[in-house]
């Protein structure tokens, strides 16, 4: 028997975080390559610290991307973020780059070549879900935990709350009742500031927003609203904790929600199936429960290293279902193709496109007209109502 009535609670950071730093870096590299070549394979991975940004990876594309354009494109991305601080600036830093050619190794096993199509960029399991619970078809509580945060990175760059830094962190705990969630019960946000701000500000600032962000009515009550429970967030960011890449993969998923296969999403070219079967299996996932086959879909897709076609399909509804699960699996593979190629080629995934979902979640976002968050189409709507007589 499912549980209908509990609390669920999943967490955001935002784009000023250090694991988020690292994540950004390492998609601006992927989308410096892709503009280059847009078959160029990348797997670069960054580290951040005081002043101190590592790079390291491999690599194949244009000899044009050197070093220092790489080096410059780290700078250029911790700028956009807004880090002018003493223990982390983006001019100032030192950033040292370590990435090299790809494994030849790797290369032959992932190459297409004569009758053989071009295979997994590595092993790996893959999770799609979407559920109705929001208008974007994701769980409630990490949509509004990566609202909340947005709202306040809108506002510091508009200029409009000069005493916010880049770093900051929410968390949102959902009371469901018959299996939908009705209010929050308790929210958390710490958010980095400068020394002359008193903490009432920013708890009558940070208020406004996570109201401007709830459905109506669903606040918690102000005993369970925490905002810099430590008192004070004046360091943060790279100066306050070591970021890595690919750290917070939770939190660029689901909020826990569903499962994660374990793959990191940042840095990566989409020939690797972490990636682009991650986006394939949500966009399947969306137009089902967009198609009104089922409230909630769950899909698992695994790969092996240098194999084309997918080892398995998996398809739960999980008891919201309106049609027979293994026809729908198998309707999903008639309507795309989904070894590494055909998931590139379908969803356009060869375009520098992968800074913009560092922060803020990979799902859930809007499709946009440079081809960036393809994979949130509702282009199988109407293939998918036509399959099943809806």
């Amino acid at each position: 028997m499912s549980l209908s009535n509990y609390v669920f609670t999943s967490e955001s950071v935002s784009e000023g975080h250090p694991d988020k730093v690292s994540d950004r870096v390492s998609d601006e590299i992927v989308d410096l390559f892709l503009s280059a070549d847009p078959q160029a394979r990348v797997a670069v991975e960054t580290l951040c610290t005081t002043n101190l940004i590592v790079l390291a990876g491999e690599v194949r594309g244009p000899e044009s991307v050197t070093s220092d354009a790489m080096i410059a494109a780290a700078r250029n991305a911790v700028k956009d973020i807004g880090y002018e601080q003493d223990g982390f600036h983006w001019d100032n830093m030192q950033v040292d780059c370590h990435v090299h050619s790809q494994s030849a190794d790797i290369a032959v096993g992932v190459d297409s070549a004569g009758n053989k199509d071009e295979g997994a960029g590595d092993q790996g399991i893959m999770f799609g879900f979407a559920v109705t619970e929001t208008p974007e078809l994701m769980p409630a509580p990490v949509h509004y935990s990566h609202q909340i945060l947005k709202s306040l990175a809108d506002a510091r760059h508009a200029g409009d709350a000069p005493f916010l830094g880049p770093d900051s962190k929410s968390q949102v705990s959902l009371q469901y009742r018959d299996g939908k969630p009705v209010g929050a019960t308790s929210i958390v946000v710490s958010t980095q500031h400068t020394e002359d701000v008193d903490q009432d500000t920013i708890r009558a600032m940070v208020r406004q927003h996570v109201e401007d962000v709830l459905p109506e009515g669903w606040m918690c009550p102000e005993d369970a609203f925490y905002v810099n429970p430590t008192g004070r967030f004046v360091i943060g960011g790279p100066d306050g904790d070591c970021g890595l890449t690919g750290r917070k993969i939770i939190v660029d998923t689901y909020g826990g929600a569903a499962p994660h296969g374990g793959g990191a999403f940042s840095g990566k070219d989409p020939t690797k199936v972490d990636r682009s079967a991650a986006y394939a299996s949500r966009y399947l996932a969306k137009n089902v429960v967009a198609a009104g086959l089922a409230d909630r879909c769950l899909i698992q897709l695994s790969y092996a290293i240098g194999v084309s076609k997918p080892l398995s399909v998996y398809v739960d509804t999980q008891g919201t279902g309106k049609v027979e699960e293994d026809k729908l699996a198998t309707v999903l593979q008639d309507l795309m193709d989904l070894s590494p190629r055909g998931i590139r080629e379908h969803l356009s995934l060869n375009k520098p496109i992968y800074g913009r979902t560092a922060a803020y979640g990979h799902f859930g976002r809007e499709a946009d007209g440079g081809g960036g968050f393809s994979w949130e189409r509702l282009d199988l709507v109407e293939p998918l109502e036509s399959a099943f007589g809806a």
